[in-house]
């Protein structure tokens, strides 16, 4: 087995911690010693502190005491564990809100909160930036040359907004910029003659609100562009200090599963992608279906830097307190979870949090050592299991997922779709839609990126675009450039709307995605929930289709211009139109699904799809529902993931050689227990 250069210069294998709360327990005499001899039996070599600290690092206005941390970062990097430190701006203290009340955040209905919560800060007040820097600045310089210090953590989790009069007048220096201080070019944009709603002041303009302006959807999409854009300015102003004291440390901030943010924007600004991964383990959905949503959001931040390894910042070795049921996971659940991330481009697996808190709101939230404090329990169990199993997986560090597929994922695509007003209220679930046509691949086992429309698309065979309802400038152009040199492109329903202002095409639809496409949308129709239509195959159009599919929610309306059709519709007045066409453009092929199938065409088409370009799965073999195969490689040497994400033992049959760590064949028939995994490699053959 071959090896690479991972994330951290000096640093081989896998990273294995969790986010560690020292100053909670510093009138414990003693535990900070236990929890580094438990660290160390748990294999932990990465420890992440100090998010949540800021009150203990100044506990008065220009009070500072630091000699708590100093102890705590010295005994864990005499203990052999490397310290991620975190800035404090996710919760400030209470004395910073009570002397300077700008600081909280205002709400869409103008009411400033009362102090509380986290991340209940305004990101445009010229003082908590300044209080941010400061501390920021104090933590740069005491510990930027630590040898122990091997990533800074910024802030913690970014999301929210705030609407306060400092953030409002932002917006309208933000809106001049973008519209060259041009007022009736930003009417036009916003198409603010409808209801009669024109500006003709800058003032005039506010931040959507429910008890004001909620409907022009130009408002609603710049709005978020800012918050995005302020967001990211007040991280930046983080960072400066940090890299002016420690050059050479790498930076992250942790994202969210999903927030109002583009993190895609906001992860250009960081070294390392990180993320916080939380899924509600063994709920009525079947396991497996959770599995393949989180894998995808895994894909997604993957892809963020190209393919390069995120880390997995945080995650739960038992239970998540604040979902709805806080079920245990069950035995073996926690390591595939764990190894899931791994296989999907993860270089650590790490955990909220080290041990219990004795109160707050999060005192039941799943923890490495429980309130007992010791190591003799089933989760501490888990945990040092995973960490003997991912210091005998360090050559999987630094090595990525050789993805053919991109799949279109779009931050501000998703703001459009669901803020649309119809054709289905209250919103289209873009995240659910696209997961649909992730899931095949998913099941298939064949690698997927999930990428924004910005984004180069010339290193993959397939390109899949669902719901492309918004076009920004470039994509068609793009798209274009790679079916022409032979790429194959999907494109579904509702489609080819609108531009970057939410302004509707004009000249039919999919807008400027018609010559590429061979189609024209007429109308689309929007079904109840209770309504089906058909889709009918018709003989000889695509091989391993045949048959009747239905289709349900949205069905479009199209003529075939250029496209060949290969099914149509069965039922109602369209019945005989289009529901699925090839157009042949340049050396490529685009498809057009026209409405909104059940899985098993899904599964059907993208089978055939995945034939037709040449698509392979991770592994040449046999597994049933539930079990995933997946893929990391450096070039030299393949490591191959399978996972069983369901309650019973299953089977895989595998067609081509395999071995396990120790360099012994693994054999044809490999099976799974429940909730159970296996890590093997093959050689690249060249």
């Amino acid at each position: 087995m071959s090896g690479q250069q991972g994330l951290f210069k000096g640093v081989e294998g896998l990273l294995h911690g969790a986010d560690y709360n020292p100053e909670q327990w510093i009138h414990a005499p003693g535990v900070w010693d236990e929890d580094i001899r438990l660290m160390r039996l748990a294999s932990c070599n990465v420890i992440a502190i100090g998010m949540f600290s800021w009150s203990k690092l100044e506990p008065i206005e220009g009070q500072y005491e630091f000699g708590w941390m100093d102890e705590i970062i010295d005994k864990l990097y005499n203990g052999g564990i490397r310290i991620i430190l975190g800035t404090p701006s996710g919760a400030r203290p209470a004395w910073l809100a009570r002397i300077y009340p700008e600081v909280l955040r205002v709400r869409p209905d103008r009411i400033r909160n009362l102090y509380g919560h986290r991340h209940n800060h305004c990101y445009t007040s010229p003082v908590y930036r300044e209080k941010i820097r400061h501390i920021n600045t104090l933590l740069a310089e005491r510990y930027g040359q630590h040898p122990g210090l091997l990533l800074w953590h910024i802030s913690n989790e970014y999301n929210g907004e705030c609407h306060c009069d400092l953030c409002q007048e932002a917006f309208r220096i933000w809106l001049r910029r973008k519209y060259d201080n041009n007022l009736e070019r930003l009417n036009e944009r916003w198409y603010t003659t409808f209801w009669s709603h024109t500006y003709s002041e800058w003032e005039e303009i506010e931040s959507p609100s429910p008890i004001g302006e909620n409907k022009l959807h130009g408002l609603k999409l710049d709005w978020n562009r800012f918050v995005t854009e302020q967001s990211i300015e007040f991280m930046k102003e983080e960072i400066e200090p940090l890299r002016q004291f420690s050059p050479n440390v790498p930076v992250t901030t942790n994202f969210l599963g999903g927030c109002n943010i583009n993190y895609e924007q906001m992860a250009e600004h960081v070294d390392i992608v990180s993320w916080d991964s939380y899924p509600s383990w063994h709920s009525p959905q079947p396991d497996w279906q959770t599995a393949c949503h989180n894998a995808f959001v895994h894909d997604r931040y993957r892809s963020f830097k190209n393919g390069k390894p995120f880390l997995l910042m945080e995650s739960t070795p038992s239970v998540a307190n604040w979902q709805m049921v806080s079920k245990l996971k069950r035995p073996g659940a926690h390591s595939l979870s764990s190894i899931q991330a791994i296989a999907h481009g993860s270089d650590s697996v790490q955990y909220f949090q080290w041990r219990k808190s004795r109160g707050g709101s999060e005192k039941f939230h799943g923890a490495v050592v429980d309130h007992g404090g010791h190591e003799n329990t089933r989760v501490f169990r888990d945990v040092a299991e995973l960490g003997a199993t991912l210091e005998r997986m360090g050559p999987v560090a630094g090595t990525t997922v050789p993805a053919a597929i991109g799949l279109l994922y779009d931050t501000e695509n998703k703001w459009a779709v669901e803020g649309a007003d119809g054709p289905r209220n209250p919103n289209l679930g873009y995240d659910g839609e696209v997961l649909r046509h992730y899931e095949p691949f998913w099941k298939r086992g064949i690698p997927v990126d999930v990428i924004s429309m910005d984004r180069s698309m010339d290193d993959y065979k397939l390109v899949v675009a669902p719901m492309l309802y918004m076009l920004k400038p470039g994509t068609a152009e793009r798209l274009e450039k790679f079916v022409s040199r032979g790429g194959t492109l999907v494109l579904t329903y509702w489609s080819g709307i609108v531009d970057e202002h939410d302004l509707c095409f004009l000249g039919g639809f999919p807008g400027p995605l018609r010559k590429l496409a061979g189609v024209c949308a007429e109308e689309i129709d929007s079904l109840y929930p209770e309504d089906y239509n058909s889709l009918i195959m018709k003989d000889g159009g695509l091989e391993g289709l045949n048959g009747v599919y239905k289709v349900s929610l949205l069905c479009d309306l199209i003529h075939a211009e250029t496209a060949e059709v290969l099914a149509e519709y069965g039922d109602d007045f369209y019945r005989g139109r289009p529901a699925l066409t090839v157009n042949r453009f340049g050396s490529g092929e685009v498809y057009y699904i026209a409405a909104r199938s059940e899985s098993a065409f899904l599964d059907d088409f993208y089978a055939t799809i995945a034939s037709r370009c040449g698509l392979k799965s991770a592994l040449q073999g046999e597994w049933g529902e539930g079990v995933n195969v997946a893929v990391r490689s450096d070039g030299m040497t393949d490591y191959i993931f399978l996972h069983n994400f369901t309650d019973h033992e299953q089977l895989v049959t595998c067609k081509e050689p395999l071995f396990d760590w120790e360099g012994k064949s693994v054999g044809e028939h490999i099976r799974l227990p429940a909730y159970g995994f296996r890590v093997m490699w093959r050689s690249v053959s060249r």
